[in-house]
């Protein structure tokens, strides 16, 4: 696997699968996290304001997005020998039942160790009018030992 590694490049682009969810795969989400809030479940509490915020309906939780960009780095990694190590990400816009979002990750650094190979990555989700929706940097490592598996 360490010719995957020596393929990679600074400003090669990761595009992950796009998402839509609906008010069903918004209410699977509360169940599977144990988070009821209202701000994913309850049309009528959204309707009012959060200070100076108004969402004017449900949304889908944050984490969500967090595994739609977890799931493209796995599906992009784990074929040519690399592991995600970190994932930091912060929420830029809410997503409604109705949005499609898009990941999408462009690496940004390539560096080699006495252990290991990583690799450094700018991580964005847009939706469907191109406003981003959550942004961050994930770190993966293409250890020698995934290698001498294969």
């Amino acid at each position: 696997m360490t010719q995957a590694f020596d393929t990679l490049s600074v400003g090669q682009a990761i595009d992950g699968t796009p998402f839509s969810p609906t008010r069903e795969s918004i209410r699977a989400f509360c169940e599977a996290s144990l988070d009821f809030n209202p701000l994913h479940l309850d049309d009528e509490y959204m309707q009012g304001s959060f200070g100076k915020t108004s969402f004017g309906g449900i949304i889908m939780h944050g984490m969500n997005n967090f595994g739609v960009i977890t799931k493209m780095m796995t599906d992009w990694l784990y074929p040519i020998g690399g592991v995600q190590r970190r994932l930091e990400t912060r929420w830029k816009a809410p997503v409604k039942p109705g949005d499609t979002i898009y990941p999408r990750a462009v690496i940004t650094a390539l560096r080699v160790t006495e252990k290991s190979r990583w690799i450094t990555l700018d991580v964005e989700v847009r939706n469907q009018r191109d406003e981003t929706v959550a942004v961050g940097e994930a770190m993966a490592e293409f250890p020698d030992f995934i290698a001498g598996l294969r």
